[in-house]
């Protein structure tokens, strides 16, 4: 395996491409300290601290404000997860600094023999696959220049995309119990 570009080097990724970023995500959750603890406030129907998240939400704020994208599309089991009803909340606001954020449901992604793993692609350029251990935790991004590869993944995105539902439509099909409430 290549390095994994972590920290600073993988955040670097976000503030220099030139058009468009894009993911796939695929995991049924995601852990970090910081993450995991917002988790539980959310779980205790506590007031969520998202101020940890103010980098994300200012960088595509102003990524969006010059014209670039951001695109996302969550593959996601149903019914949803305590993590991912928790997401839900965290999206509202991820959308609302100008995130493209749409939903697909797992079995439909199957359906549609997508990859079970999360990747970026940069500008049509770079692939940026990413790397969790077993307990779900980030540990970096093998980047990828291969033409090839590339396309591969952007078709994947593309086909993800036209199957998806944006966040807003999704929110609305969801049983009340898992509509997004206070952050």
């Amino acid at each position: 395996m290549a390095e994994l570009l972590t920290g600073d080097a993988f955040r670097r990724l976000f503030d220099t491409f030139a058009r468009t970023t894009r993911r796939l995500e695929t995991r049924d959750r995601y852990s970090s300290p910081v993450d995991d603890r917002t988790v539980q406030q959310f779980l205790a129907g506590e007031n969520l601290d998202l101020g940890w998240l103010a980098p994300w939400f200012d960088r595509v704020r102003a990524a969006t404000a010059a014209g670039k994208r951001f695109e996302r599309v969550r593959v996601v089991t149903e019914p949803l997860s305590d993590y991912k009803r928790y997401e839900m909340v965290v999206c509202r606001h991820t959308v609302a600094a100008g995130e493209d954020i749409r939903y697909l449901p797992r079995t439909r992604a199957r359906e549609l023999e997508l990859p079970e793993s999360d990747f970026w692609v940069f500008d049509s350029t770079t692939l940026a696959l990413l790397h969790f251990t077993e307990t779900d935790v980030f540990v970096g991004a093998e980047l990828v220049h291969d033409p090839d590869q590339v396309n591969r993944h952007e078709r994947w995105i593309d086909l993800a995309q036209q199957h998806s539902i944006p966040y807003a439509q999704y929110v609305e099909r969801l049983p009340p119990r898992d509509r997004p409430g206070r952050a």
